[in-house]
């Protein structure tokens, strides 16, 4: 498996050859300690500690969208409803309270740290909307998606409105690190998708690649936007390396139990189709693991699922294989990873929300 280390640097991750040695030579009641992280420490609710930061922001978002034109508005309000957990402006602003702590005992957000949140889930959304239409998707958050319901060339025009909208409030910042850091979300979320769109034919660097892939298309705006709020509350940039690697590590931990619930969660409470990457011909964490014990599935991943019978049998496979138990261990590793590094900041309650944060990415069912 030691051909995991051939993957680019900003998806290193420690010894991930023994780490994957130990999944087969570790019991599942060793690695799945995660849930006793912070046993001894007083709990805290992550979404309670950042709701004062928090309130109204989808009404803010909406103030950045304003627009003349009724049916672009509605389009562009339509992801911005308050029904969502805001998990990635959650962590900003849990993250820029931890860093203000940790370097002069601030405990306010400042405005233009809750602005880089605010950005974060524009990107985001805009991004989703991009993907529904390059997935033909049709739900998304459990409702449909707005290629379906406006059609496809007025989604692209939505999400291109909702990124031109979240760029303007970024300039308004002010600060040119800061444009640069988030700025380098929107290439690898580009970069991310191109090499969604592609595979490799060397079965010994598929995994690279879907990390590489995660990395950009998830894990990127989490680590980047961790980093801009650091860096405006903190001169330290062994603090911004801290706050980087901690959003890193949390968006890959994200985007592998996402994998997981596409077998295993149920469509409604998933909110998406289930089985719907095996669908759009890719090649995940489950699947890539499950192909040690059937490699037969190496030609399937090689036309994209495309055949008839290819999707359900690949699902079969990955049932049968311990596909879904290799990718939440491994999963469990890069949450360790980030709580490794938050714990490096002061002690505070927003650090210990962050660790607690790690712990609901592996428990999430939806």
């Amino acid at each position: 498996m030691c051909h995991f280390t051939q993957r680019s640097s900003a998806l290193s991750f420690p010894k991930i050859c023994n780490v994957f040695w130990r999944f087969h030579h570790t019991s599942t009641s060793h690695l799945c300690s995660c849930s006793k992280t912070v046993s001894d420490e007083k709990y805290q609710d992550p979404f309670q500690l950042g709701r004062k930061d928090l309130k109204n922001l989808y009404e803010d978002i909406k103030k950045e969208l304003l627009v003349s034109a009724a049916e672009l508005k509605e389009m562009c309000d339509y992801y911005f409803d308050g029904k969502g957990k805001a998990f990635r402006p959650m962590i900003v602003v849990l993250m820029a309270r931890a860093c203000n702590i940790h370097h002069n005992n601030s405990k306010e957000v400042q405005a233009s740290q809750r602005s880089v949140a605010i950005i974060a889930e524009m990107i985001h959304t805009a991004s989703l909307v991009h993907d529904d239409v390059i997935d033909d998707a049709n739900s998304r958050r459990g409702k449909r998606t707005l290629n379906q319901i406006w059609g496809e060339r007025k989604a692209v025009l939505a999400g291109d409105f909702i990124l031109s909208a979240a760029s303007v409030a970024l300039a308004r910042i002010g600060n040119t690190t800061i444009i640069s850091v988030l700025t380098q979300v929107i290439e690898d979320l580009v970069r991310g998708e191109f090499l969604q769109l592609g595979s490799k034919e060397n079965e010994n660097e598929r995994f690279a690649h879907y990390l590489e892939k995660t990395f950009k298309k998830t894990a990127s705006l989490i680590a980047n936007s961790c980093k801009a709020v650091s860096i405006l509350g903190c001169p330290d940039p062994k603090v911004h390396e801290i706050a980087y690697q901690y959003g890193k590590n949390v968006g890959i931990a994200f985007q592998l139990i996402d994998d997981v619930l596409d077998f295993t969660s149920c469509a409604d409470r998933l909110g998406k189709p289930t089985a719907a990457d095996l669908k759009l011909g890719l090649a995940t964490g489950p699947v890539l693991f499950a192909c040690r014990q059937f490699p037969e599935m190496n030609a399937m991943i090689m036309r994209r699922f495309s055949k008839p019978g290819d999707v359900e049998q690949a699902w079969k496979y990955v049932l049968q294989s311990d596909g879904v138990q290799q990718t939440t261990y491994l999963a469990q590793r890069y949450c360790h990873a980030a709580t490794r590094e938050i714990r490096k900041l002061r002690p505070s309650p927003e650090r210990e929300a962050l660790v607690h944060l790690t712990e609901m990415v592996l428990m999430r069912d939806k």
